[in-house]
């Protein structure tokens, strides 16, 4: 899996969430609406999103394999990495 493309629009921060994420898998698979938080140590972590039917909740999408998730966090925490400690200095 090859993470191609990945896109951060930084928000005004709300309960930890500052930003949403896009990428795309293999020069075929667009995912968007990922969003970004910061937990109480400076990292960040991902949540994928989810849609509410009545009681139940769904999961639009999300890594199946722990691989890939890897991936897609790499590269998403190298680029908030680059735009929010940049904006730091």
């Amino acid at each position: 899996m090859r993470i191609s493309e990945v896109n951060i629009t930084p928000i005004k921060p709300q309960d930890g969430l500052i930003a949403f994420a896009s990428v795309v898998v293999d020069d075929q698979l667009y995912l968007s609406s990922i969003a970004v938080y910061t937990r109480l140590d400076g990292s960040y972590r991902l949540l994928y999103p989810t849609k509410k039917l009545g009681e139940r909740i769904l999961n639009l999408f999300h890594p199946i394999s722990r691989e890939a998730s890897k991936q897609i966090e790499d590269a998403i925490f190298k680029k908030c990495y680059e735009i929010f400690e940049s904006n730091n200095d």
